[in-house]
């Protein structure tokens, strides 16, 4: 089993489809914390109903470096061993990726590279604007550099004629609980093998392209 801790600022709606996973046996997986910078945001209340311990984090008068450090210390203190960031509104320090390195994954509701840099509502806004005809999500490995780190799942789906920023959000959120759950199966499969790093036992056991 893996011990996951979660950052997050928003609703946290991805971490309610890992979350019943975890009830289900769907992953070997346990939601040690759940953290946020904000202390009225949703994912807090979702996770406490669900008996996972929570943790608010003040970002006021700190430096990023001093902020990430407190998170990191809550981490260790729960003994995780992947970091989820599901909504995660503020950009990592480069202290915060390295001591994490491998261990941190994000989500992106976006098929990157494309519509890198965007956030929410926004990516979906341009893939309308832009007349896509598919969108998705994205999990990848977090690194310093904002949505570049390797890729390790993407899900897809079709745009509709009639879709709204609303209902696109709508799908794409559904496939990124999915992507969630499939990334830490392949995770925790893979580290049943000697390997330095999650990243490195998953992506030196997924099938190479071509």
């Amino acid at each position: 089993m893996i011990n996951i801790g979660v950052l997050g600022s928003t609703n946290g709606t991805d971490l309610q489809a890992v979350l019943d996973a975890a009830d289900k046996k769907m992953i070997d997986a346990s939601i040690n914390i759940v953290i946020s910078n904000r202390k009225n945001a949703y994912i807090l209340k979702r996770s406490a109903a669900r008996g996972v311990e929570t943790s608010f984090v003040s970002q006021k008068n700190k430096t990023r470096e001093e902020f990430d450090r407190e998170i990191t210390s809550l981490l260790e203190a729960h003994q995780v061993e992947l970091v989820l960031l599901i909504g995660f509104m503020r950009i990592l320090s480069q202290e915060f990726c390295n001591h994490w390195q491998d261990k941190i994954l994000n989500v992106h509701p976006s098929l990157l590279p494309k519509y890198a840099g965007g956030m929410d509502t926004n990516i979906h806004q341009e893939v309308l604007t832009n007349g896509d005809h598919k969108t998705g999500c994205t999990i990848h490995f977090v690194t310093e550099k904002v949505d570049s780190g390797p890729i390790l799942i993407q899900k897809s789906c079709q745009v509709e004629k009639d879709d709204t920023v609303e209902s696109l959000k709508k799908r794409v959120q559904t496939l990124e609980g999915q992507a969630f759950i499939e990334a830490i199966n392949l995770i925790t499969s893979c580290l049943l093998y000697t390997s330095p790093s999650p990243r490195d036992a998953t992506l030196s056991r997924m099938p190479s392209s071509g």
